[in-house]
């Protein structure tokens, strides 16, 4: 990154956060951004696919915590002037910067120098090291590939077992017509004079020169005179490839899941860029989930219920398990059934959460209606709302 992407650009009002937003803040307004502006969703526009692009630049550095920390202590040096101190007028700065670089003229005994300090920082920032410049060609540099964003829909079984999905991709990729040279078949590209071939210019700042990319060439170390009519000259061209994605088994509805190096390729032998999948999950006819554990409703008769029963649940992956219900079991209890639910990711699994649920016979043959009226007539003693109405007058 170049020393004007630090001084001239505001990453945090790109993603639209405070200077303060903690990582899951940046996060999430740089996967709200993502969507608005992704290239796939916004065919053509070239100003939403320039706004994508910025909000990924944003996120890359503010998302890495060693580079977020470089950029602002970059910004808040040169804001203000290297320790705070500006000469009248704004122009320059106060010190011989060959000092700060280099000597060690006021160093503290026993701790590192201001030179050397300001080396480290700028060394990190600049793409510099303790030797100076470099003049690394950037069209031979690696470079990571952009993150690619997609979603998915899965059935209930799937999220909770795991499986193996397609997923038809699009991303930036070399041109396959000029290899990623960006010039015609046939013809090369000539190496830049301005900075010849290393891609950076110098640019000054009063008594300070700083590296940029080269505007002639935007950053790329060539000059393309006869431009390849797919790519038209900027050696990158969409490409659209099929993978097989494995989401892990325990995802829920909404989860974001991260492979990676699955992303857009590098350019130069740089490594893919990471693929993060939004997930759907499909709700099930009869269970449901709470976290790691799973849920079922189980109907059971009034008989179950009051005299007690072994009965039959059904769990997801298997045949039904043998559930044993003391007698008394008022409506609603839940029983649970250990090791029957979701797949953590250490391996273990959640729990069946299996609740009760008394069903009332909706029709009576004339023997069974005897039987009830007797059974009413013996329990007549027993009225299981007295200590309900005593409660309410006491109040």
């Amino acid at each position: 990154m170049s020393t004007k992407d630090y001084l001239e650009k505001d990453y945090y009002a790109v993603l639209g956060v405070p200077k303060s937003a903690t990582a899951e803040e940046i996060k999430k307004a740089y996967r709200k951004l993502a969507r608005q502006y992704h290239p796939d969703t916004n065919q053509g526009d070239v100003t939403k696919e320039t706004k994508f692009k910025e909000v990924s630049e944003a996120y890359d550095v503010l998302s890495d915590s060693k580079r977020r920390k470089e950029y602002d202590e970059a910004r808040t040096l040169f804001g203000s002037g290297v320790g705070g101190q500006r000469p009248p007028g704004g122009g320059g700065f106060p010190f011989d910067f060959g000092d700060l670089f280099g000597g060690t003229a006021g160093q503290p005994q026993g701790g590192q120098g201001t030179g050397e300090r300001f080396s480290d920082l700028f060394g990190g920032l600049f793409n510099r090291g303790g030797g100076g410049p470099t003049r690394t060609s950037a069209t031979t540099r690696p470079r990571r590939g952009q993150d690619i964003e997609s979603e998915v829909t899965l059935s209930f079984r799937e999220a909770v077992e795991g499986s193996t999905v397609s997923l038809r991709l699009t991303s930036s990729a070399a041109c396959t017509a000029c290899s990623g040279t960006g010039a015609k078949a046939g013809t090369t590209p000539r190496v830049c004079p301005t900075c010849e071939g290393t891609g950076a210019a110098s640019r000054n700042l009063g008594n300070f020169a700083f590296s940029e990319p080269c505007r002639d060439c935007k950053g790329r170390g060539l000059l393309v005179d006869d431009p390849c009519p797919i790519c038209e000259g900027s050696g990158r061209a969409k490409s659209t490839r099929t993978i097989q994605a494995r989401i892990p088994a325990g995802v829920a509805d909404g989860q974001r899941v991260k492979l990676k190096a699955k992303g857009a390729p590098g350019e130069n032998g740089g490594p893919a860029g990471d693929l993060y999948i939004q997930t759907h999950v499909k709700p099930h006819a009869v269970f449901g989930r709470m976290g790691d554990n799973l849920t079922v409703t189980v109907p059971v008769t009034f008989t179950e219920a009051a005299l007690g029963a072994e009965i039959k649940v059904p769990i997801l992956k298997g045949m039904p398990v043998t559930l044993r219900i003391p007698p008394g079991t008022p409506n609603g209890r839940t029983f649970r059934v250990r090791g029957r639910g979701v797949t953590r990711k250490d391996g273990t699994m959640g729990d069946l959460l299996a609740t009760v649920e008394v069903v009332v016979p909706k029709t009576l043959d004339d023997k069974s209606r005897e039987l009830l009226n007797e059974f009413n007539t013996a329990t007549a003693a027993e009225d299981p709302r007295a200590d309900l109405i005593q409660r309410a007058r006491s109040e």
